[in-house]
């Protein structure tokens, strides 16, 4: 028996039709009974997108400027990181190309002093073959200075990629603080002077409600026996 129905009976307005129109009423369903997901604490729950009910329990994993901080800090530190990789390798490469260039102004001197040889002296094999080699080797230094500096460039290009690592941070930030703005708001909203326990108690249960907990036939009995003694 719910709380109105009690109310009907003491006050003598209880309607035999109604009630047994009402016992034969259909309860209501849970909506979200299909819906309900089997787990036993919060160490169980899985999130699942088609599942409407349960919401997920309010743990770190599952607040949204938490995890979007989260997501904020580890953008900005591994993007550091990455930055700092890059930097390490720009400095390399400049510090091959002036390693070639010594060795590219050797290999030069070599190569005009084997021409000059292999000029004076046509006859000697040796002088002609340490010419060829020269230029031979010439060819492999600007091949590689060559490429040295296209990873320069790549590198460079890397660093403003990982300019838009930054952007996208503070886009997420920004959604951030339009999150925590919009809490902020409807906490204010719903804020009140009156504390719970000063409030007019509720009802629990009402009518429709699915419940055991509801006032017996004997605990009816001695209300009503309780108001005839008054």
């Amino acid at each position: 028996m719910t709380q109105e129905e009690l109310n009907e009976l003491i006050l003598g307005n209880f309607d035999d039709d109604a009630k047994t129109e009402e016992n034969h009423n259909t309860i209501e369903e849970n909506p979200f009974k299909d819906d309900e997901s089997e787990y036993k604490n919060n160490d169980d729950y899985k999130v699942n997108a088609t599942s409407k009910w349960p919401p997920p329990p309010p743990t770190n994993e599952h607040k949204v400027v938490h995890q979007l901080d989260d997501v904020t800090k580890g953008l900005e530190a591994k993007a550091t990181q990455v930055f700092d990789q890059l930097e390490s390798i720009s400095q390399n490469s400049e510090s091959v190309q002036e390693d070639l260039k010594i060795i590219k102004t050797h290999i030069e001197n070599q190569k005009k002093l084997f021409e000059k040889l292999a000029t004076q002296f046509p006859n000697i094999k040796v002088f002609h073959e340490s010419l060829e080699e020269s230029k031979d080797s010439l060819k492999r230094i600007i091949s590689v200075e060559e490429k040295t500096i296209d990873t320069t460039d790549c590198i460079l290009q890397a660093m403003d990629i990982m300019q838009y690592q930054d952007i996208y941070r503070q886009k997420i930030e920004r959604v951030v603080n339009v999150t925590r703005a919009l809490s902020k708001y409807l906490n204010s909203i719903f804020d009140t002077d009156v504390e719970d326990n000063k409030r007019a108690s509720s009802a629990t249960y009402i009518k429709g409600d699915n419940n055991d907990d509801i006032v017996s036939s004997d605990e009816i009995d001695e209300i009503i026996s309780s108001l005839g003694k008054k």
